[in-house]
């Protein structure tokens, strides 16, 4: 099953006086249980591409086909439902609201479904298991370290059980232990759960843990490598 299509995608920026043209003519199919990585130097056009995928932007022209829905086709509320029930974000700055505990964050998303009580809680507990943070329901995001606040994202992002997660330099702060850590549970959980994680990355151990590789340069395709494994 296709989880993100995209068709000559076109996204420009006004910046200034001058256009920026993030992607030009982007083609590119992602099936479910995919593994793969974004790469490309600053300026490349990989994260423009994760905030399309994740109706976080609007094309300036083509097609994004996500979940099976065409995002041009859809107003911002269809959009906000799209990404509330079908993906997940996980980011390099956590982005965990400090004045909630830990259980809280995760099940956060769930509360926004409307999900009843025992449900939440069974399954926030769940994925506090499956990232390796039991006992550590109750604290606050300020108690733990970045590795341990990437968990946490990782299990905020899974509860609800989306079809796609996309991952924007998730291991930028993190050191070289932890980064391998933090990809092995995602890896883990991506064999486990069959969910896509489509990463935006330029560090080449995420490289060498996708099972495909799409390069970009300047806003265009350079490479697209499936790897064997």
């Amino acid at each position: 099953m296709t989880v993100v299509k995209a068709e000559n995608v076109v996204k420009n920026y006004g910046l200034d006086d001058q256009t920026v043209h993030a992607l030009r003519g982007v083609n590119l199919e992602f099936k479910g249980g995919e593994f793969s990585a974004i790469a490309g130097p600053s300026g490349s056009g990989k994260s423009t591409f994760l905030h399309l995928a994740g109706c976080l932007d609007t094309l300036t022209s083509g097609s994004m086909i996500v979940g099976g829905s065409d995002m041009a086709k859809m107003d911002k509320k269809q959009l906000a439902l799209l990404r509330r029930h079908s993906i997940g974000f996980i980011f390099q700055a956590y982005n965990l609201i400090p004045v909630l505990s830990v259980e809280e964050n995760i099940s956060f998303p769930l509360t926004l479904l409307g999900i009843e009580k025992k449900e939440v809680k069974d399954r926030t507990a769940k994925v506090l298991k499956d990232v390796g943070l039991e006992g550590m329901a109750k604290r606050r995001p300020k108690e733990m370290s970045g590795g341990q606040q990437q968990r946490v994202a990782i299990a905020r992002a899974l509860v609800k059980k989306p079809a796609l997660i996309l991952a924007d330099e998730p291991t930028a702060n993190l050191d070289s232990t932890i980064g391998r850590e933090i990809l092995e549970l995602m890896l883990a959980l991506n064999k486990s759960e069959g969910t896509t994680f489509i990463f935006s990355t330029h560090d080449p151990m995420v490289m060498d843990y996708a099972r495909r590789l799409v390069r970009l340069r300047d806003g265009q395709i350079e490479s697209d490598e499936i790897k064997g494994g």
